[in-house]
């Protein structure tokens, strides 16, 4: 198969992201070349990363979740570039559900027989997710890809940039993953929003301009608590008195900028958690 078959093929112009930067452009050409069939091939790393994250949030996070209200447990998949297909969305979908019914299965299997259900090995399967869970919410934006992103989970995708995140604005519409049902953003004045986790996959390294992304995260360190970003390599550099700490995840603890104790690395993607200092 030559190398333009299998573009064909995989609808993603190039595999190498930096081929295809360089030949078509980051936002102006390339997104809008494939922003409709745009698949991340790091999506297996991505599954494995974010599970993690979320298996260990939920064991050390447990006592202060189960105490929020109906909708708060809200996740943002923050694409603006290179996540628009929904991979964020999709595991997060997948964890909650495995989750669920792992932790069915444990109680039904104790009725049966009054033992706990032995868990599988497997390399990482999502913890088991208790009646205590908040119904989890999602919102999703991105400027370039939004229709493969709403095509693969039928959820609603804002068209919204850096920019438009940097300048305080969110998605309208949220989704209610337990029923799928979309639901307007309400945002009383007197009680500001806090989503729960913002996830950046593959995109925010393209904030190239370090002005541009201490504006950028500043924003979103007043509406979210915690930052996941996954992508190849360390970028961006994230430095101190931008609004966040970071979070070495083993100890559950603020960790130097710098220190990469703590992070997760499955299938060559990295993922780096970070705390924000205004929520």
């Amino acid at each position: 198969m030559s190398r333009g078959d299998r573009v064909a093929v995989s609808g993603i112009l190039s595999t190498s992201m930096r081929d295809n930067y360089g030949e078509y452009g980051v936002e102006e050409q390339y997104y809008k070349k494939v922003g409709s069939t745009y698949r991340n091939p790091h999506y297996p790393g991505i599954r494995l990363c974010l599970f993690s994250w979320l298996n260990k949030w939920w064991k050390m996070e447990h006592d202060r979740v189960k105490a929020f209200s109906e909708d708060d447990m809200m996740l943002l998949d923050m694409a603006a570039a290179d996540l628009g297909s929904g991979e964020a969305t999709l595991a997060f979908i997948e964890w909650c559900t495995l989750g669920k019914r792992r932790h069915q299965q444990q109680k039904e299997q104790a009725e049966i027989n009054g033992l706990p259900l032995p868990k599988k090995k497997q390399v990482i399967i999502p913890d088991l997710i208790d009646d205590e869970f908040p119904r989890p919410q999602i919102m999703a934006a991105d400027p370039f890809t939004s229709t493969a992103y709403t095509e693969r989970t039928s959820f609603p995708c804002a068209n919204l940039s850096f920019d438009d995140f940097a300048e305080g604005l969110l998605p309208t519409t949220r989704v209610d993953v337990s029923t799928g049902e979309a639901k307007a953003l309400d945002v009383p004045e007197d009680s500001p929003i806090v989503i729960e986790m913002v996830v950046c996959s593959f995109a925010m390294h393209l904030v190239e301009n370090p002005s541009s992304l201490f504006t950028l995260l500043w924003e979103l360190s007043l509406k979210s608590r915690w930052l996941i970003i996954l992508a190849p390599h360390k970028k961006p550099e994230i430095k101190d008195g931008w609004g966040w700490s970071k979070w070495d995840t083993e100890a559950w603890a603020e960790s130097p900028m710098a220190q990469s104790k703590g992070e997760f690395i499955h299938e060559r993607v990295h993922c780096r958690v970070y705390r924000s200092l205004n929520v």
